[in-house]
């Protein structure tokens, strides 16, 4: 039975371990005559999930993965963001917007971006200190990890 919010689904074998992070990007074609597609495709596209458990070593074939695929519970992951620290307070629920920046090869570009990570209502479970770097545009930022 999956633990809490955590959901079944089947995941290549080689990255089926436990912590191993991803952001579910949906079906491809070869997705749409497979047997197990239900069992594979029942994660939010976009969404960033974490591998919790490995359920048993039953491997299954798969027109993607050379090594076959196997079943693991995964939850949602946190996602760490920079956001303007003066929103930046554990427990507030924030209107998550990614920041406006033409800077694409700053050094802390992921974090205003992140992957997995949409623009909907969102919960600030911890502050974690500020930016790793200044922002080349001059805002004050935060890193933040975000809930759903």
């Amino acid at each position: 039975m999956p633990k809490g919010n955590a959901s079944i689904t089947l995941i290549g074998v080689s990255v089926a371990k436990i912590g191993t992070e991803f952001v579910f990007n949906g079906p491809v074609n070869e997705c749409e005559t497979c047997k197990l597609k239900n069992t594979c495709l029942n994660l939010d596209v976009g969404r960033r999930y974490r591998i919790v458990t490995v359920r048993g070593n039953m491997k299954h074939d798969c027109a993607l993965h050379d090594l076959g695929v196997k079943a693991v519970e995964v939850v949602e992951s946190p996602s760490i963001v920079a956001i303007d620290a003066k929103n930046a307070f554990v427990g507030s629920k924030i209107f998550y917007k990614q920041n406006e920046c033409e800077v694409f090869d700053c050094k802390i570009y992921e974090l205003c971006h992140p992957d997995g990570v949409r623009e909907e209502r969102l919960t600030i479970s911890a502050v974690l200190g500020d930016a790793p770097q200044a922002c080349p545009g001059g805002k004050s930022l935060k890193l933040v990890e975000l809930k759903r």
